[in-house]
């Protein structure tokens, strides 16, 4: 017996597959890419996700591929896949990090003003909702075919059995969900140009929501009609790969983006902090998280621009004294300042700075932005006393050191630490065979613990402070720019 976890993530497919026991057997993935047509846009098409799916999926082993006896999905949330009639695409998915509708949440708030509070955040331009509003003003005749709208992983999960369904925490992230009574919302769908019906089936995310068809079975070389779970959007997916299912339990996520995660026995939205306050993907249950749109990008995005390996850079910025500051908002930001239009830059560069500096400024600015993520938190009444931690960013110890002193909390690190969501979806199909939650989504051992220096927290905490300042400063320049 085996379990298939798919995670569909913004650069990668990534599967993985566990035994009978939970432990990982194999990993596979296959790179994706984005397009972005116009300033601001941020699109993938659907057939590509399909594509690199049976790339990855071609990679396995074929014993293990005969072995899998469930399917669990888990991916990139927020964005929106608009199909017809016929359930093909009538555009590109538009992604988490598009930026183009920062009118249309702004007329979103005006239009049903506790919606903070009904959707656990105020509406953000790469929700998906405020996506819909945008194409019904710029793009009606691409808004007059939608019969359907998917999330990303349900697109993989139609693939798959043939069913349009969703789970709680990826429709928690549409701005479409009443997080309060667990159903889609009449009056954001009003107030979104969004008919109610286009709109999927809410199944938790251990269900059974279909079963493999002949086709998808033959091109993957899996077995006919084995049972795919609902799954869940990789927030939740993370959280149940890391054994995050219980009140006070947590994570940070380090990915494309990054995430502080922490579950909730209710839901605590915070609308002034822009926490995200979501249904959990398993029922009766929540969670607060701040949401980064950068994570651990910048780290690779310096990389590419230097032509150096990211290894080579982090080592000479290990190394290297404190130098400049950087604002890692390349893709804009969500917590805390729910900015789309604000960008990066470097402050204090000299004749003296080197490639390790500016890796330096990097790795701190990425720290910094989870000191503000655990500020915001707090502001939220949720005060975490330890974390684990998941996602590619986790193979710096440099990186994770720096966070847990910024933050002051220790940091864990297992030896699933990369594996991250594509091991939750995994679990949820195994839960939907009829394992117990709590015995499958067990906690992983920690390989290390990262533990907080205080004096190491005290010499940062002036570059904490330059780092805060930073943003108005940048964005004065940003609004003059524009004007």
């Amino acid at each position: 017996m085996a379990h298939l976890g798919i995670d569909l993530g913004t650069s990668a497919v990534k599967l993985c597959v566990t035994d009978a026991d939970g432990a990982v057997i194999a990993t596979a993935e296959a790179p994706l890419t984005a397009q972005h047509p116009f300033p601001g846009a941020s699109e993938q098409d659907p057939k590509a996700w399909i594509t690199a799916l049976t790339a990855a999926m071609a990679t396995l082993p074929p014993e293990r591929r005969a072995e899998v006896d469930v399917v669990g999905l888990s991916g990139q949330m927020h964005g929106a896949v608009l199909l017809d009639t016929s359930l093909a695409p009538v555009h590109p998915a538009i992604l988490w990090n598009d930026g183009r509708a920062v009118a249309e949440c702004a007329d979103m708030a005006a239009a049903v003003p506790e919606i903070g509070h009904i959707t656990g955040v105020p509406p953000m331009p790469g929700f998906t909702a405020p996506k819909l509003l945008w194409l019904s003003r710029h793009a009606p005749d691409v808004h007059a075919r939608i019969a359907h709208i998917l999330l990303p992983k349900d697109y993989l999960g139609l693939y798959l059995h043939g069913r349009l369904v969703t789970d709680p925490s990826d429709a928690a992230g549409t701005s479409w969900f009443d997080q309060h009574s667990g159903r889609w919302s009449p009056a954001l769908c009003d107030a979104s140009a969004t008919d109610i019906a286009w709109l999927p089936q809410v199944l938790s995310g251990e269900t059974i929501a279909g079963h493999l068809g002949a086709g998808a079975a033959q091109t993957l070389g899996l077995r006919k009609g084995i049972p795919v779970a609902t799954g869940a959007g990789d927030g939740a997916a993370g959280a149940v790969g890391i054994g995050a299912i219980a009140p006070g339990d947590g994570f940070i996520s380090l990915g494309t983006s990054g995430q502080l995660f922490v579950t909730t026995a209710t839901c605590l939205p915070n609308p002034e902090s822009r926490l995200h306050a979501y249904a959990h993907t398993l029922p009766n249950l929540w969670f607060q998280m701040a949401a980064m749109l950068n994570g651990a990008r910048p780290m690779a995005w310096l990389a590419t621009l230097l032509d150096r390996p990211i290894t080579e850079l982090l080592a000479e910025a290990e190394a290297a004294q404190p130098g400049p500051l950087f604002l890692p908002y390349l893709s804009g930001e969500r917590t805390p300042h729910g900015d789309n239009d604000i960008r990066a830059g470097f402050w204090g560069l000299s004749e003296t700075t080197t490639h390790g500096s500016l890796m330096r400024a990097v790795v701190e600015a990425i720290a910094f932005t989870f000191a503000d993520a655990q500020a915001a938190m707090a502001a939220g009444g949720t005060r975490p006393k330890r974390l684990l931690a998941i996602g590619g960013g986790t193979r710096s110890d440099f990186l994770l050191q720096m966070i847990a002193d910024v933050m002051q909390v220790p940091l864990g690190r297992s030896d699933a630490a990369e594996v991250g969501p594509a091991l939750g979806a995994a679990r949820l199909g195994q839960i939907a065979l009829g394992a117990g939650a709590q015995d499958v989504a067990r906690k992983p051992e920690v390989q290390r613990w990262f533990t907080p220096d205080p004096a190491r927290a005290e010499a940062l905490a002036p570059r904490l402070a330059g780092y805060r300042a930073l943003y108005p400063a940048l964005r004065t320049v940003n609004d003059v720019m524009n004007a």
